[in-house]
C-alpha cells in the first residue's frame, strides 16, 4: 500500500476505541499540500479525536497514518512535531508568565550554545506578528493580553516553526472580522508556500471562504469529503447533523420595558473611558467591535473583576457600587466569561454542583446543603436547556462545549439576576447547539430579561440583538437600532471610517 504521491497527509481507515465508547469508526482523511481543507462536525462528532490522533496525543486503535508519503507512526505530540505538524488548539497552550516572544519561539529559546540570540528573536517575532496583522508587543507578557491577542500568539508560534503541516481548531473564534481577514491573508500565504493546512471550524462562511475541500464527520464517522465548490452552508449543516436547521437566530419580538442597567461615563483608567448606555427588560443590547477595542473589559469591570475609575453603574434606576463579582450578583448582574473552560466552568465537579455554585447559601440550612433542593434545582435547568447527556451528576469537563455553555448560563439563572452579561456566549459551539443557546437567550429576553451580548460575529450581532454599541479604541458609538444596523456600518464604526 502506497501513499498518494501529492498528499501531505493521508489517514486510512483510522478507528479509535476508548472503554464502551467507539469515538473513531474507520474514517479515511486525506489533505494534499498547498491546500486548505476543512473539518466540520457537531460538538461529539469526532474532530478533535481524529486530530489528536495526527498530532500524537492519540494512538489509533487500527488503521495508518502516511505524512509526506511516508507511512509513520506516532507515540506521542513531540513525534509529530518532528514530522513538521502542528497544532492550534482552541484553548490557549501558552505560558503566562512568558514574553510573546517567548512563547512564539518556545522550545527554541535562546541559550549558551542557542541558534537564535534574543534580539534577533524578538525581531522575527515582531516581524511573524505584523504578518497576522496583530498589534501585539513582543516584549509584552503574555498574561496582560486578552483572550483574543493570546489566540494570535498561538497562531504565529505555529507560523514560525516553519509547518509542512498546520492544523488550526476554530482559530477564529476570539477574532473579530478584522482579525479573521489578516488571519486568511497568513493562510494563503501559506498555502501558496505548500503548506497543507487543516481547518477545523463551526463557522461555515469562513469554511466557503477559505478551504478548497471540506470533510464532514458524523457521530465518530467520515460522511462526506467534497470540493468547496458546489456545496453551500444549508448542505454542510444537514449533512452535518443528520437533519434541517432552519434558523440559527429563533429569536422572537420581545416587549421592551424600562432600563434595566445603565452606565454613564464608565472607565478603568486603561482599556476604556467615557462608555455609556442602557440595556432594558426584554432587549438585547449588542457590544462588539475588533479584538482590543475593550468590549470584554467593560463586561469584567460592571461585574467587579476589575476595578472602574470613573463614571456610575445603575441597577433598576438605582446606583450602585460594584467593587466584586458577589456584589454584582447582589445587585442583580450575572456574567457569562469569555473563556468558558478557564473561568466559567469548575472541570471536576458535576453539572449539578456548577450549577448550585452561586446560590450555595440558598440552598444550605444549619451549614449543609439541602440534597432535594440540590438535586431539584439541576434537574429543572438539565431539562429546560436540554443538556446532554441529562445527568446532572455527570462532570461537566466530560460534556461537549454547546452543553458547557448551556450549564454555565444555567448558573447564572439560578441566581435569578435582572440583566445577564454573555461574552462570546456561542464561541466554540456547533451550529445545533448554537441555535438552541440562541433559543435560551430569545426566552429570557421573552420573560423580560435584560441581556447584553458581546460577539465577535457580526451575523449574530445582527441576527439576535435588538440594538448594538459598536467600541473602537476603548470608546463606545451611540446604540444603533436594528433599522440602522448593517455588517458595513459596524465594520465602519469599528475601524474608525466613520465616527463614532
Amino acid at each position: 500500500m502506497t501513499a498518494v504521491a501529492d498528499c501531505a497527509l493521508d489517514m486510512r481507515g483510522i478507528s479509535k476505541t476508548f472503554p464502551g465508547v467507539k469515538a473513531l469508526s474507520n474514517v479515511n482523511f486525506a489533505v494534499k499540500f498547498g491546500t486548505v481543507h476543512a473539518v466540520v462536525g457537531e460538538n461529539g462528532a469526532g474532530k478533535s479525536t481524529l486530530m489528536k490522533v495526527l498530532n500524537g496525543s492519540y494512538a489509533p486503535t487500527s488503521g495508518t497514518i502516511w505524512v509526506g508519503g511516508n507511512e509513520v507512526r506516532m507515540r506521542k505530540p513531540a513525534d509529530a512535531q518532528a514530522l513538521g505538524i502542528r497544532m492550534v488548539h482552541q484553548e490557549i497552550n501558552l505560558v503566562p508568565d512568558l514574553t510573546v516572544a517567548e512563547n512564539v519561539y518556545l522550545g527554541r529559546m535562546p541559550g549558551r550554545w542557542s541558534w537564535l540570540r534574543k534580539g534577533e528573536m524578538i525581531g522575527k517575532a515582531a516581524a511573524i506578528l505584523k504578518e497576522l496583522g496583530a498589534a501585539i508587543n513582543p516584549r509584552e507578557r503574555l498574561g496582560n493580553l486578552s483572550i483574543s491577542q493570546q489566540q494570535l500568539v498561538e497562531i504565529a508560534k505555529a507560523y514560525a516553526a516553519q509547518p509542512r503541516i498546520i492544523v488550526l481548531d476554530e482559530p477564529t473564534s476570539s477574532l473579530s472580522e478584522h482579525e479573521t481577514a489578516a488571519l486568511f491573508r497568513i493562510l494563503r500565504k501559506m498555502r501558496g508556500e505548500g503548506i497543507a493546512i487543516v481547518y477545523i471550524s463551526h463557522r461555515l462562511k469562513e469554511v466557503l471562504e477559505i478551504a478548497d475541500e471540506v470533510t464532514v464527520l458524523r457521530d465518530g464517522s467520515m460522511i462526506e469529503t467534497r470540493p468547496i465548490e458546489g456545496i453551500t452552508a444549508a448542505e454542510m449543516i444537514r449533512l452535518m447533523v443528520g437533519r434541517e436547521v432552519s434558523n440559527v437566530f429563533p429569536k422572537s419580538p420581545a416587549e421592551i420595558g424600562a432600563s434595566v442597567l445603565r452606565v454613564e461615563r464608565i472607565g478603568d483608567g486603561a482599556s476604556f473611558r467615557d462608555v455609556s448606555f442602557d440595556v432594558r427588560a426584554g432587549e438585547i443590547l449588542g457590544l462588539t467591535g475588533l479584538v482590543g477595542a475593550g468590549r470584554s473589559e467593560v463586561a469584567r469591570a460592571i461585574f467587579g473583576l476589575s476595578r472602574l475609575v470613573e463614571g456610575s453603574v445603575s441597577v433598576d434606576g438605582r446606583k450602585v457600587v460594584i467593587s466584586s463579582p458577589s456584589e454584582a450578583v447582589r445587585a442583580g448582574i450575572a456574567y457569562v466569561p469569555e473563556d468558558r473552560k478557564g473561568d466559567g466552568i469548575v472541570p471536576g465537579m458535576s453539572v449539578r454542583e456548577n450549577i448550585s455554585l452561586p446560590i450555595l447559601r440558598r440552598l444550605t440550612s444549619f451549614g449543609r446543603i439541602r440534597g432535594s433542593a440540590d438535586r431539584s434545582l439541576s434537574a429543572l435547568y438539565v431539562k429546560q436547556f436540554s443538556i446532554s447527556p441529562p445527568d446532572g451528576e455527570r462532570r461537566i469537563n466530560l460534556l461537549s462545549g454547546g452543553n458547557q455553555q448551556k450549564a454555565v448560563i444555567a448558573k447564572w439563572l439560578a441566581a435569578k439576576p435582572a440583566v445577564l452579561i454573555l461574552d462570546e456566549p456561542t464561541r466554540g459551539v456547533d451550529v445545533g447547539a448554537k441555535a438552541e443557546i440562541h433559543h435560551i437567550i430569545g426566552q429570557l429576553v421573552a420573560d423580560g430579561m435584560a441581556v447584553v451580548m458581546i460577539s465577535s460575529e457580526l451575523p449574530e450581532i445582527l441576527g439576535v440583538c435588538d440594538r448594538v454599541v459598536v467600541m473602537r479604541d476603548g470608546r463606545a458609538s451611540m446604540p444603533l437600532t436594528r433599522a440602522e444596523l448593517s455588517e458595513e456600518r459596524i465594520m465602519a464604526l469599528a475601524t474608525g471610517e466613520e465616527a463614532a
